[in-house]
């Protein structure tokens, strides 16, 4: 629900958002502040994103306006929920389908046997390398800036911690999965460690974030009907 008055975006709300597909998390917000000044008639309003969704995936994010923005820290610390699907058998620089397949693995000996020897290693505390293409920063500059333009740097592993981890291989080489992790975990370096717990290699194809902490998808705007409903407002 939106507020009955729109000034209550300057004091602060929340706002939960299904990020469209291809679109960056600060698009999402450089959207919304376009429509929140023109609705208060303002040059200026604080609005902030509570974790960031890379362009390939879709899902919950956290909008934070007004004051409400002096809690972002706060949200992004809570434990997240990842629905998608992964493929064995090809990697990418990129984790995903951001970029195209460079290398090409043997599938012919995954079991489900092996898969689920394989997932019970990625329960508990682990630690990853973020994927050159992140939003990581090394000496000001985002890494994936640097992957882009062909440059590599040496990356420190990160402790993570994942709670829960469910994959479903009716359809190999193609693996669904749901997973409950702690603030930072990558999921696309999750799939890359996956493919080579397994002896293979293995790419993200599909991401979506379900839940962080108490705050859920289902209850969600989609985003232009969140603009059409703010819209309404100034009316």
């Amino acid at each position: 629900m939106l507020p009955a008055d729109p000034q209550a975006f300057l004091a602060g709300q929340v706002l939960l958002i299904n990020k469209p597909l291809t679109w960056t998390s600060f698009d999402v917000v450089n959207k919304v502040r376009y429509q929140l000044k023109r609705l208060l008639n303002i040059k200026k309003i604080k609005v902030g994103h509570a974790g960031t969704l890379d362009p390939l995936a879709t899902g919950l994010l956290i909008l934070c306006t007004g004051k409400m923005t002096k809690q972002i820290d706060g949200f992004q610390g809570q434990p997240k929920v990842y629905t998608g699907k992964l493929m064995l058998g090809k990697t990418t620089p990129s984790f995903d389908g951001e970029t195209e397949v460079d290398q090409n693995f043997p599938t012919e000996h995954i079991t489900a046997e092996l898969i689920e020897t394989a997932r019970q290693k990625f329960l508990g505390n682990i630690t990853q390398l973020p994927p050159m293409y992140s939003a990581v920063k090394m000496d000001g500059v985002p890494l994936y800036k640097l992957a882009r333009e062909g440059k590599t740097r040496a990356l420190k592993p990160r402790p993570v911690e994942i709670f829960d981890f469910d994959v479903n291989t009716e359809n190999l080489p193609e693996v669904g999965f749901r997973v409950h992790c702690s603030k930072g975990t990558y999921i696309r370096s999750l799939a890359n460690d996956f493919g080579k717990a397994v002896n293979s290699g293995a790419y993200l194809t599909e991401l979506c974030r379900t839940e962080i902490g108490d705050f859920k998808l289902d209850d969600a705007w989609e985003l232009e009907e969140l603009i059409a409903a703010m819209g309404a407002m100034g009316e």
